[in-house]
């Protein structure tokens, strides 16, 4: 893609203006660290264009607060105070989900990966959010706590200009297929390999 053109202009009776502003669904997988960085970079994005944010983190334990949520809960507060922005709303599968605040356990984690998939499908279909970042969602996929062809499905059919972004390892291939634009996390080298463990600023 030089210069930013695409190498293809399709034959699908869309204007340049059209095309360009479809809803995308964007994957971030593959084994090496920044999938969920560039996902939330790409909110930071989103919030500066007046878009409403919406942040569902799955697997991730409830106690542990990433830089990324204090910054862009922040954005949510000077775009309440002010205006600038757009709002974020920003919620934890591991916290049990703040609209229903119940205790997560490992035992009901399936349960509680289909109550936020259900909460996020009610999302779509009122067309309520510009951006989904739907963060190490690809696990309860692969582990069966949600079906993928149901998010395929929904994604698919979205209403609006809802732009959608999923981050986490082994993506599924039919996932994959659905996705406007994919990104592989590949390693080629990481400070783990020679011993050192992760820092404050660049892994939290």
């Amino acid at each position: 893609m030089p210069q930013g053109q695409p190498v293809a202009v399709p034959d699908d009776g869309l204007t340049t203006r059209q095309r360009r502003n479809r809803p995308l669904l964007i994957v971030h997988t593959g084994a090496m660290k920044g999938k969920s960085t560039a996902a939330f970079g790409l909110a930071l994005r989103g919030w500066n264009q007046g878009w409403s944010i919406a942040v569902f983190q799955f697997v991730k334990s409830a106690k542990w607060t990433v830089g990324e949520e204090n910054a862009l809960t922040t954005l949510g507060r000077v775009h309440e105070e002010t205006g600038q922005g757009g709002p974020v709303s920003w919620y934890k599968m591991g916290a049990g989900w703040s609209w229903s605040r119940t205790q997560g356990t490992e035992a009901d984690h399936a349960a509680q990966a289909a109550e936020g998939w259900a909460e996020i499908k009610r999302r779509i279909a009122a067309d309520e959010h510009d951006l989904y970042v739907l963060d190490e969602f690809t696990y309860p996929m692969k582990w069966g706590w949600v079906d993928v062809d149901d998010v395929v499905a929904t994604l698919a059919e979205r209403p609006g200009r809802q732009h959608v972004v999923i981050t986490g390892r082994d993506a599924d291939p039919r996932l994959v297929a659905a996705a406007d634009l994919v990104t592989e996390m590949t390693k080629i080298k990481h400070p783990m390999d020679s011993g050192q463990k992760g820092q404050r600023g660049i892994e939290w």
